[in-house]
């Protein structure tokens, strides 16, 4: 089916068709399209203190027999925590592809083996699984660390850095190769295979390192993009906070071939040293301040093709590659199964084929694979438990992929943008998008009221009347719209607001001047998930005595969330009254009633529209009709002290409410009896509709 037809207004985020994105739900852009910010992702990548151990040429010789040689090169680099998660929040883990609206694009084994100088060939990254570290540390390390020093079957970092990041040029060989290899369980846990503990790292990588040419055989590289892989699917997640993993790597592959938040590197040329990372190196210049996550996330919804470099690294100077990493470079574009211990992900080059200078056609339907964790028991060999993954990844060399020279990527990207995530902000803010809807709603609603069905058959009638119904219908269960917040800022969604904040206002004291716009808080779609919801209690709020001899009783308190904007809405039922824009967070000057020339009377806050059909019935019962879908129209989101009724006055419903009068002040006394003493109180708890319902005041509870 045509895009256009699915999606006339191109408003849709997407997918259209769910048959590739299936967990959309679960990710963090359907949170965020909620309104529901999380900020930016705590980055755990611990390569600060590399710098800080001392190695002998003996045991430089042996980390570079043992594969690690360009690894150990690499200096910390500053991360930008903001890019890396706006880069996140397009991961999708059910292709293990970043879902951008040019295209799907990834991080392959071309780009770690040139980016990091690993092997991406070579043995499966595996083995056996520990839960204690006395005995692993002690036979691979010579030393049994304290139990302070150890989680489990984690050891933490700086227990490595105490008693090994320097040894003696005289020690024996054994010492230095233990040594050696608590450098480098060390270094893969501070670089490729960082945890979000902070900073522990697993002891089941020791034994790979007992025997150093053996260590050299395996396939580092792969296992390295296996871990950043699972960590980006997990940080994906709307439940997550946190991302571990090689974030260098991700960040240095970004700023290859993505325009946006790329530093001016110094003068130094790119492409004249190995590995890649190294481009990077050194100062950064450029406007890197004030950028988060939205300014990001908005450069990315807005990607065009002029900010993609597709092929970042064909004019490098191919000498500075060494010829083992050269060799294997036609496995970047091997579709098969990568592999560290339990962590075992797809590699799929057949969905980014223009990352390698081929035309993309549509993929083929991603076979779904199960996510397997190494368990709690100790001393379990996972070759076992790993046989079909580590059988895919033996296979590698006869799956790689090839491109179609005859592929039309028109048909691509039209596929492409039925099944991917388009947006992940929204192009303009939850309060707009309601206010813009509640309008098209009313006029709808009007039209079919005043629609003449003379002519008209009986089905016609039918649908009009059905028409009507579903607009009233609709306003009816809109109480407000979008959901009223208080001014505290949180750092994390559904904490609940700590102590009290109290405004009061006062009917005497000056008056708020016409021109005077009250300023209020109105949550965007970036900021509103970074405050939570209050509860607003109006108190002491004094009734205009009505002109009429009927008794008046107090507005009963409503005992209903009102999740909406802030407008006043009154239910069909007559059952409660709803009252908003509460202007939580600011104190302003007293407000006061006063009689209009012509016998108005002027209402706090907003300007109310009166249906001509039906009143609310407040007090008692007036007539049959009742006051519904009572509406503040606030224009720029204004107050007015003394806000006059537009164009028609209330009273012109006399036919429906009888002899009674709205409020009017007439005199000194009807103008001190409107004083009015609010009191907004925000607090961590709602109290129950009884305990408000035993008050004698309005209360409303939001």
């Amino acid at each position: 089916m045509d895009l256009a037809l699915m999606d006339p207004y191109g408003t849709n985020p997407g997918p259209i068709d769910g048959s590739v994105l299936y967990d959309q739900e679960k990710h963090v852009s359907s949170a965020v399209w909620d309104g529901q910010e999380r900020g930016a992702l705590r980055c755990h990548e611990h390569t600060s203190k590399l710098d800080q151990w001392t190695l002998t040429e003996k045991q430089i010789e042996l980390v570079d027999q043992a594969g690690f040689g360009y690894l150990r090169l690499i200096p910390a680099i500053s991360l930008d925590n903001p890019l890396i998660s706006a880069l996140v929040e397009r991961w999708r883990r059910e292709t293990n592809t970043f879902h951008l609206n040019v295209g799907e694009m990834t991080v392959t084994l071309k780009d770690v083996a040139l980016l990091l100088g690993l092997a991406i060939d070579g043995e499966p990254v595996i083995g056996i699984t520990h839960t204690t570290c006395n005995s692993v540390c002690e036979r691979y390390l010579g030393r049994v660390p304290e139990s302070s020093y150890t989680s489990g079957g984690m050891v933490k970092l700086s227990w490595l850095k105490e008693f090994f990041s320097y040894c003696p040029e005289d020690a024996p060989l054994e010492v230095i190769e233990c040594h050696t290899r608590a450098y480098l369980l060390y270094l893969v846990g501070s670089t490729i295979f960082s945890t979000t503990t902070g900073n522990k790292v697993p002891v089941m990588y020791l034994p790979l390192f007992e025997n150093f040419d053996l260590c050299g055989k395996y396939a580092w590289g792969s296992a390295a993009l296996a871990f950043l892989y699972r960590a980006l699917g997990n940080a994906s997640l709307r439940s997550q906070s946190t991302i571990s993993g090689c974030l260098t790597l991700l960040q240095c592959w970004s700023y290859f071939h993505l325009n946006i938040g790329r530093p001016k590197l110094n003068t130094d040329s790119m492409h004249d040293r190995f590995p890649l990372v190294l481009s990077w190196k050194g100062k950064q210049s450029g406007p890197t301040t004030n950028r988060d996550v939205v300014f990001y996330r908005k450069a990315l919804d807005s990607l065009k093709s002029s900010d993609v470099e597709w092929l970042p690294y064909r004019n490098m100077d191919s000498t500075v590659i060494p010829e083992d990493i050269k060799s294997n470079l036609i496995l970047g574009r091997s579709k098969t199964m990568l592999i560290c211990f339990d962590k075992a992900e797809r590699h799929l080059p057949n969905r980014c084929l223009r990352q390698y200078g081929m035309f993309q056609s549509i993929p083929e339907d991603v076979q779904r694979w199960e996510r397997k964790s190494r368990g709690v028991d100790g001393g379990v060999d996972l070759s076992g438990k790993m046989e079909s993954e580590i059988n895919e990844w033996l296979e590698r060399r006869f799956h790689i992929v090839e491109g179609d020279d005859g592929a039309d990527e028109s048909d691509y990207m039209q596929w492409y943008l039925r099944i991917t995530r388009k947006f992940v902000g929204r192009p303009i803010s939850l309060s707009s998008e309601f206010q813009r809807t509640n309008a098209g709603l009313r006029e709808i609603a009007r039209m079919a009221d005043t629609f003449s069905t003379n002519g008209l058959d009986e089905e016609q009638v039918d649908l009009i009347n059905s028409i009507r119904n579903i607009a009233h219908e609709c306003l009816r269960d809109q109480v407000g719209g979008p959901y009223i917040v208080s001014a505290t800022p949180q750092i994390e969604v559904g904490k609940r607001i700590r102590g009290k904040e109290r405004v009061r206002r006062k009917g005497t004291g000056k008056r708020l001047r016409k021109d005077d716009p009250a300023q209020y808080i109105a949550a965007s779609e970036d900021d509103q998930s970074q405050y939570c919801g209050a509860t607003v209690r109006v108190e002491q709020l004094p009734l205009h005595h009505l002109h009429r001899e009927e008794d008046h009783s107090q507005l009963c308190p409503v005992d209903n969330e009102v999740t909406g904007l802030d407008m006043i809405n009154g239910d069909v039922e007559g059952e409660n009254m709803q009252l908003c824009n509460a202007d939580i967070g600011f104190d302003h000057s007293e407000l006061s009633h006063e009689a209009g020339e012509e016998g108005n009377a002027e209402l706090i806050h907003a300007v109310v529209k009166v249906d001509d059909t039906q009143l609310f019935e407040a007090t008692g019962k007036i007539n049959d009709s009742q006051l519904c879908d009572v509406m503040n129209e606030v224009k720029d989101s204004q107050f007015s002290d003394s806000a006059k009724v537009v164009d028609s006055q209330i009273c012109d419903a006399t036919n429906e409410v009888g002899d009674s009068e709205l409020p009017h002040v007439t005199s000194e006394s009807d103008r001190q009896a409107s004083k009015v003493e609010a009191e907004v109180v925000l607090e961590s708890s709602l109290e129950t509709p009884q305990d408000i319902a035993q008050q004698s005041k309005c209360s409303v509870v939001v």
